[in-house]
């Protein structure tokens, strides 16, 4: 089965899950850290969970999650204390291996190859993660922002893999997938469907009149090349703001 969804830009997805609201690294800005929103904002409800990757501030927004005020916001071991000094209620954390449960929801930390800091607060860290939310009837992957790693083959029956297909600039660095490893990913994980995220929403604000194609293409680049890699996956391109149709 596919839970509703809605993928609201960059990697901030709304899911419906065991009876829970859901959002996955809310950043609901026009701006945010130097870049701006190259998409109209896609109004967020009452969330009852969020679920953050890492540090990063395209990933961890605090106005976004301020804004939200869920009940519940889990996190990556070591980001709690800052989070609480920032005025942030509810936080959970968890390290990889780790699990939760909300309501009917479990929610399981996966393994992630992504950079730990907080930028510039350089001293906060903690290891990124990505997350595995099971309501015993939908199975979602949220890989977070990862390059591939070895357990990728180990998750087991995913029905919806929120895999990111790019970033936010002309360029990629470590840590990340682009459209070839993202196919990658889907032939290691076996998904049933796959949403291309982290794409076509963020820009650095003084080169997003020249990022046309990095805005546009990356997830029919994933399409293209899992026809080869993964031919059994299917790939639901869908634009930000707009709700997933499975």
């Amino acid at each position: 089965m596919t839970p509703p969804t809605r993928f609201v830009g960059h990697s901030t997805v709304l899911l419906r899950l065991g009876g829970l609201t859901v959002v996955t690294d809310p950043v609901l800005g026009a701006f945010c850290s130097g870049l701006r929103r190259v998409v109209a904002p896609c109004a967020v409800p009452y969330v009852d969970l969020v679920v953050v990757s890492h540090l990063h501030a395209d990933h961890l927004d605090l106005p976004s999650l301020r804004r939200l005020a869920a009940p519940t916001v889990v996190v990556p071991r070591g980001a709690g204390p800052w989070l609480r000094s920032k005025g942030i209620r509810g936080v959970v954390e968890l390290a990889v291996g780790e699990s939760t449960v909300v309501g009917d929801l479990t929610v399981a930390a996966t393994d992630c190859r992504h950079d730990d800091r907080r930028w510039p607060v350089g001293d906060v860290t903690a290891h990124p993660l990505g997350y595995l939310l099971d309501d015993g009837e939908d199975r979602v992957y949220f890989a977070g922002d990862t390059d591939l790693f070895d357990g990728m083959s180990h998750l087991g029956d995913v029905d919806l893999a929120l895999l990111p297909v790019w970033g936010w600039g002309p360029d990629l660095g470590p840590g990340h997938l682009d459209p070839a490893r993202a196919a990658e990913a889907a032939a290691l994980i076996r998904p049933r469907l796959v949403l291309p995220i982290h794409w076509g929403t963020l820009a650095p604000t003084a080169y997003a009149w020249r990022m046309r194609h990095q805005l546009l293409d990356p997830p029919h680049a994933l399409v293209r090349v899992a026809a080869d890699l993964a031919p059994a996956v299917r790939i639901a391109v869908t634009a930000p703001g707009e709700r997933l149709v499975a």
